[in-house]
């Protein structure tokens, strides 16, 4: 379960969102500069609200009243950009081990192993992301940060950078991961194709303000 209930001035725009769901999908909805992505900013600790409280899986993680913010290390998130931010010296074997050794988790090599395949990435592992499509560098950005083992995964715009043949590329390893993986996540997108494909709820926001929320019929055709 997620519960977030914030207000944030963002310059001359004031955010006010307040949702909660126990969807393995939430779908953050709408425009460029609706507010979308610092919502999860401050779900992951990168940013706090002004007020209010974010609550993630029963713990409450930001709660202004009584001047509680739990440091993103300690959230135990993985967070996916719209553009992969691999480290372009390292191949593909040592991006995805940072995720595991930033968290101070001892070698897996079952988990490694599931999230290879899950992901179809094993076979790039001696590569360097200067030498993999967008799409493949997407694919090892949500390898990374699941190796390491999120209790909820934020999604920011990952398709965004994608022509429609890389999204289309994509797209079925996400619903694989909703699908096989235990893990909650956010997807932020403003594509309603992909965020229909992909949310059990749909959170759609407008100039800082959710206009509606629901189930995924709510959004445009």
């Amino acid at each position: 379960m997620l519960n977030v209930d914030v207000t944030k001035q963002l310059g001359t725009l004031k955010l006010e969102a307040a949702f909660q769901s126990d969807s393995p999908v939430i779908g953050l909805f709408g425009p460029s500069g609706a507010g979308k992505s610092s919502i999860i900013h401050m779900i992951a600790g990168l940013s706090k609200p002004d007020r209010g409280t974010i609550v993630i899986g029963g713990e409450t993680v930001d709660d202004t009243a009584k001047g509680l913010h739990v440091p993103p290390y300690r959230r135990r998130i993985g967070y996916v950009f719209q553009d992969a931010r691999l480290f372009p010296h390292r191949n593909v074997a040592q991006n995805l081990d940072y995720g595991r050794r930033m968290n101070k988790l001892a070698p897996d090599p079952t988990h490694l192993k599931r999230i290879l395949d899950l992901l179809d990435i094993g076979h790039l592992q001696t590569r360097r992301p200067g030498q993999l499509s967008g799409g493949e560098r997407q694919r090892v950005a949500l390898g990374r940060a699941l190796l390491s083992k999120p209790r909820l995964l934020l999604l920011d715009e990952p398709l965004g950078s994608l022509d429609q043949d890389r999204k289309a590329e994509i797209l079925p390893y996400l619903e694989r991961l909703r699908d096989e993986e235990n893990i909650p996540m956010v997807y932020v997108s403003h594509d309603p194709d992909e965020t229909r494909r992909l949310a059990g709820h749909v959170v759609m926001l407008k100039h800082g303000r959710i206009v509606a929320q629901g189930g995924p019929e709510i959004l445009p055709a």
